[in-house]
């Protein structure tokens, strides 16, 4: 290539560098699979943001890993597919389209079904667009060319094939059951979309009187108004208190309607009276006993949580409102006799936040039991199942999945799925699949739609054209290799990919799941309006530069853990960006218009090129293998210490003596090997920090259009040399040691002083003398003595090293009396410090009022100085000789 133009700035600055190299990536389609059949597919498949607004730092770090594995294998020479895309999500996007026309006075009511609809999606272009813009400020590799959502006509088709083929399985049925409802929302809800919250609430005690007079029964509950669709009173079979009653009757107070008192094992007799009031259109277990005992289910409530015509006088009202009035009534008719405060778990929609009502409903649900069985069995097959990465979550999702309830899919929402099920006008008839009945006129289909986590279980295998199975993508690149997400989500969304993939493509949808947390702020709570301490990423970007976030954000924890978001720490990456900045324009303002052709490895190296060829090559053996175990947290120490110490802190600063040396041969090698090292430093970086890595190696001399499509360093054993990294380690320990002892002593590096180096043996001696050139340089000796054979004198600072002895004479290094005299003064000040604390403990006022943290921090406080007197009197002693 020709000669470079270096072209780096003075001053590291990501916004000018972050500008318009996203666009150059994507026009050089660097991003996009190849199909190439001499290529190992590696597919990877976003999860998909909700179309409801902004990304967040969760998804920042979501993607930023998987970022990181897509550019990694891109340059490792497999053909990835990292494929993106977005989902419909029902309930929130409608929430949010809802109360955009609640603010122009307006309800989904007054457009109808289809022109809400056509709102929706005008919602989704406009929000599908902010997400790609962040998708590109966070500089994310996708394929674009292969952009999904869930709604599009292709994942359409495949939802409706799932849910047809379930259906005739006899996987899917239609049935009334007790459901979580949101009476705001008004649909039903599955088990993990209810959030449980401890709230205060109350037992509402009542007397129930049996029918012939003989007396009362005692029952508890924590929502009175449930009992005006009461149909019974249970008490257990063998409770020696109620046997006799089992088949009596009692009369619901304030309904005025005969109930019977049944005996059922559900019953606990330790708990409350031992006698529990049964309704079972409004309660689960109650819905199981009223089965048993064939009674009948009063359905008591609206679905906007107000009271229906079958709670007679309460009718209209709301729920609480009911409650309030009901247990008024109560107490004044003698029933109610006492309420007690209780701290109960009540049931939150996740979306909408209102009280979760259990609301006997038809709808739809999955039979989970023989999908959950089938995902069970592959994880006891080694090589097919899904690894879980840690591992310990696999235990999580077995035990959700042994302990499956029936998934109800429907809900009440017109955006999403409509349910491919039309029911005859006239028979009731239900018909089900891909097209509706020849005589559609005389049939109306299901208004619901399905719930958003349907399709999305789908996601690894639609997105790639099933149920077209020939189809080339999905031919190439299912299964996929892994996929990246949070802990939370591990039932909501990993678990249901697992079964629904293994059901319709008789394999696992992905081979590995690495799961992170989530992130919280610095002090370790999570991130939420309320508490108004969310972090927002691209106010991050805008000050600070996506690869100083992206490099925080993937090595700042390991898997699993959460990550606690630090402002100081991303502040810190940028200054580690700011680093390789300096050094990389070092390097190149001393290349001297070296071209790729032109670097030469083979000529004399000194100990420093010797020793940083093979702390790279053990750099790069450690980043693949840790990257490959996902240990990116470990990865990104591994090259914070190779590019801050080894090469910028030590290598940059001994090339600087051949650099600025007569010797061409010697500048002509070391601008080699800056050149070869910063290469392929930058390749290993890249996946984290991609933008300012691809700005620095397109000023480096290189082959090729992008660092994104360069090849993954490779290990090349040639330049590995045990020998000269031994003699590196002895130089570093050596300058290092030399600097401690100056620091000491207060004495700077600009002052020369004596240096007397005693090798163990011939060997070593034969070493440091090759390389006392740097001993020079970075100790600046006066006068200089390697020797295996050293006199020490009476007064000198001394310090041990791998195979030698430091000796430097305190005459010339310090003035000793100024040295004493100053030690003096700081022993006096320790002195009174240790009194002063000493004083304070043995104030027995002190410690009995004080808190045991402050008294722990002075003791800590006394043990310090104690100990900084004893290092400052022993000096004074080891000077004054």
């Amino acid at each position: 290539m020709a000669e470079q133009e270096i072209n780096l700035s003075t001053k590291y600055d990501p916004k000018a560098i972050e500008a318009n190299r996203y666009q150059y990536w994507l026009d050089g389609k660097f991003f996009e699979a190849t199909n190439d059949p001499e290529k190992e597919p590696y597919t990877i498949v976003i999860p998909p943001p909700n179309v409801t607004g902004k990304l967040h730092l969760g998804h920042a770090w979501d993607t930023t890993l998987q970022d990181i594995l897509t550019r990694m294998k891109r340059m490792q020479g497999y053909d990835v597919l990292w494929l993106p895309g977005m989902d419909h999500a029902g309930i929130a996007t409608q929430a949010k389209v809802e109360q955009k026309l609640r603010s122009e006075g307006k309800s989904r009511y007054d457009l109808g079904r289809e022109k809400f609809v056509e709102e929706t999606w005008k919602w989704k272009e406009e929000y599908a667009e902010h997400i790609r813009q962040q998708w590109a400020k966070l500089g994310l590799g996708l394929d674009y060319s292969r952009e999904r959502f869930t709604l599009d006509e292709g994942l359409s088709k495949a939802v409706n094939e799932v849910f047809v083929s379930l259906y005739k399985k006899g996987l899917i049925y239609r049935g009334e059951y007790i459901i979580n409802w949101d009476p705001a929302t008004k649909t039903a809800l599955s088990d993990i979309e209810v959030i449980h919250q401890d709230v205060q609430g109350a037992f509402y005690h009542m007397r129930y009187p049996l029918t012939d007079g003989s007396g009362h029964i005692e029952i508890a509950t924590t929502r009175p108004e449930t009992m005006l669709g009461d149909t019974a009173v249970a008490v257990h079979p063998e409770d020696e208190r109620y046997k006799h009653l089992i088949g009596k009757k009692v009369m619901l107070p304030i309904v005025n309607r005969e109930i019977p008192i049944v005996g059922d094992d559900y019953v606990d007799m330790e708990f409350g009276s031992g006698a529990v009031k049964i309704t079972p259109a409004h309660d689960p277990n109650d819905f199981e006993v009223g089965n048993r005992h064939d009674l009948e289910r009063i359905l008591v409530m609206n679905s906007d949580g107000t009271m229906n015509e079958k709670a007679g006088k309460y009718e209209g009202m709301d729920r609480f409102e009911c409650r309030k009035q009901l247990v008024k009534d109560m107490q004044e008719a003698g029933v109610l006799f006492k309420i007690e405060e209780h701290m109960h778990s009540v049931g939150h929609s996740e979306r909408s936040g209102a009280v979760v009502e259990p609301y006997l409903s038809t709808q739809w649900f999955v039979k989970m039991q023989p999908l959950a069985d089938e995902a069970i069995k592959l994880q006891e097959k080694e090589d097919e199942k899904v690894t879980f990465v840690p591992d310990r979550f696999e235990k999580t999702y077995l035990r959700w999945m042994e302990n499956i309830r029936d998934w109800c899919i429907s809900r009440q929402l017109w955006w999403g799925h409509r349910i491919p099920a039309w029911y005859h006008k006239e028979t009731g008839e239900v018909h089900v699949d891909h097209e509706p009945p020849a005589d559609v006129e005389n049939w109306e289909q299901d208004t619901d739609v399905l719930d958003t986590w349907f399709s999305s279980a789908l996601w690894p295998f639609s997105t790639l054209g099933w149920p077209e199975t020939a189809s080339l993508d999905y031919q190439r690149f299912y299964p996929t290799a892994a996929l990246v997400t949070g802990y939370d989500i591990i039932f909501f969304w990993v678990s249901r990919m697992i079964f629904q993939g293994i059901e319709f493509t008789e394999q696992r949808p992905f081979k590995d799941v690495l799961i992170h947390g989530l992130v919280r702020d610095s002090e370790g709570r999570k991130m939420s309006k309320s508490l108004g301490n969310g972090v927002d990423p691209m106010e991050v970007i805008d000050q600070y530069g996506a690869d100083s976030l992206r490099f925080f954000l993937s090595t700042g924890s390991s898997p699993g853990q959460d990550l606690r978001y630090s402002t100081e720490k991303v502040e810190a990456t940028w200054n580690f960006a700011n680093k390789i900045w300096n050094a990389s324009r070092f390097a190149l303002m001393n290349m001297d218009g070296l071209t790729f052709e032109e670097i030469d490895l083979s000529g004399e190296k000194s100990v420093a090129d010797k020793w940083i060829l093979t702390r790279l090559n053990e750099t790069i053996e450690n980043v693949t293998k840790l990257a490959d175990k996902y240990e990116f947290g470990e990865v990104g120490r591994v090259l914070y210490n190779f590019i801050w110490d080894d090469f910028c802190d030590w290598y940059i600063e001994m090339a600087k003596l051949p650099l600025y040396g007569e010797d061409e041969a010697a500048k002509k090698t070391t601008r080699s090997v800056l050149a070869y090292v910063l290469d392929n430093t930058m390749r290993l970086l890249h996946p984290f920090m991609p933008f300012i890595t691809e700005e620095i190696w397109q000023n480096l001399p290189h082959k090729g259009e992008s660092i994104a499509a360069a090849k993954w360093p490779e290990v090349r054993t040639e330049f590995t040399d045990d020998t000269a990294a031994e003699e590196m380690r002895l130089l570093v320990d050596i300058i290092r040691s030399v600097r401690n002892i100056r620091a000491e002593v207060n004495t700077p590096m600009s002052k020369q002083i004596k240096l007397y180096i005693k090798a163990k043996d011939a060997d070593i001696e034969a070493k440091l003398a090759k390389n006392e050139a740097y001993i020079v340089r970075f100790c600046n000796p006066s006068e200089l003595e390697i020797s295996t054979s050293v006199t020490i004198p009476e007064k000198a600072m001394t310090s041990i090293v791998t195979g030698a002895e430091l000796i430097l004479p305190l005459e010339g290094l310090i003035n000793l009396d100024e040295e004493i005299k100053r030690l003096e003064k700081e022993l006096d000040k320790l002195t009174k410090e240790v009194e002063r604390v000493q004083k304070k403990l043995s104030n027995q006022g002190f410690i009995a009022k004080a808190p045991e943290q402050v008294i722990e921090e002075e003791r800590k406080k006394e043990a310090d100085y104690v100990e900084k007197r004893e290092a400052v009197q022993a000096r004074i002693n080891e000077l004054k000789g």
